[in-house]
């Protein structure tokens, strides 16, 4: 990865979880469109492939959200990059899904969901606050933070807990972080998509390839809810379409606070987070055959 040098451009903007998925395709799009992006990635090698063939400045950082060390080494490297200018974007994409039956998931799995998606959420707003808009000494406009949540993050499903759990928690960080960085001018936006087709649900078919859950009293269960997690991962939207939202959201006068890019929004969202809770109890139980056992 090259050395970040001071540019003169003035839309910059930091995602973290760029090695694959929606961020890969956000960090290549934006940096397309004229924004300078500071792309969090694993390792060296993502990066390259990250800025293999891509257009604009896209600049590749090692960033494990989960690692503070990483984090806080980040900080000062894209402020020498910025100069006396203000990040105007911070994309908290990183995150893991695993699959597993709230009852007997291990605590490890449980707890990793929320050192990515919950505290590395978390780490990484905290650490570009200053760059964001609340160091007075910084010039521009204040920056945006925008945080991919999911449907899950409104829609708790089976076999999702750890997943759906941290994306609550996602929702409910960005409307506070909203409401309390008003002072600064700093804005908080969630952008919950639907099936994507993206490698998190490919990785989550791997995890479980060797049946963990298969002769648990959840193993057909799972097994069907599976495969329609695996179908929606290869005919969701593609990433491509997140990552025009995700422009939408970093550079409208007037953003949403939430945006639902949901392919079928109607049945896959809309009436799912208006019908009573006992009602979508009831489609769940019957869709994934979780009917109470004589």
């Amino acid at each position: 990865m090259t050395e970040l040098t001071a540019p003169a451009f003035t839309r910059t903007v930091l995602i973290t979880g760029a090695s694959t998925g929606i961020g890969y395709a956000a960090a290549r799009h934006l940096s397309a469109q004229g924004w300078t992006v500071f792309a969090g990635v694993r390792s060296d090698s993502d990066g390259m492939r990250l800025k293999e063939g891509s257009a604009g400045d896209l600049r590749p950082i090692k960033l494990d959200v989960a690692k503070p060390e990483q984090v806080e080494a980040a900080v000062p490297v894209i402020a020498a990059a910025l100069g006396k200018r203000r990040l105007a974007g911070l994309v908290n994409n990183a995150g893991i899904a695993k699959m597993g039956p709230l009852g007997i998931q291990p605590l490890k799995d449980f707890e990793a969901h929320f050192a990515v998606n919950v505290f590395g959420m978390l780490r990484v707003t905290q650490a570009m606050l200053p760059l964001l808009g609340s160091d007075p000494a910084r010039e521009g406009p204040p920056g945006r933070i925008i945080t991919i949540t999911s449907v899950g993050g409104r829609i708790a499903s089976p076999f999702l807990g750890a997943y759906t759990a941290t994306k609550h928690a996602n929702e409910a960080m960005t409307d506070t972080l909203r409401r309390e960085l008003a002072i600064y001018g700093i804005d908080a936006i969630a952008v919950g998509p639907g099936a994507v087709r993206t490698p998190i649900w490919d990785k989550a078919e791997k995890d479980n390839a060797e049946g963990p859950y298969a002769t648990s009293d959840w193993g057909a269960s799972l097994k069907t809810f599976e495969q329609a997690m695996f179908k929606g991962g290869q005919t969701g939207l593609p990433p491509e379409k997140i990552a025009a939202v995700i422009e939408t959201a970093l550079s409208a006068r007037k953003p949403k606070a939430r945006y639902a890019p949901v392919p079928d929004k109607l049945t896959n969202f809309t009436i799912a987070t208006r019908l009573p809770k006992r009602a979508l109890d009831k489609i769940f139980i019957s869709r994934f055959g979780l009917k109470r056992r004589p």
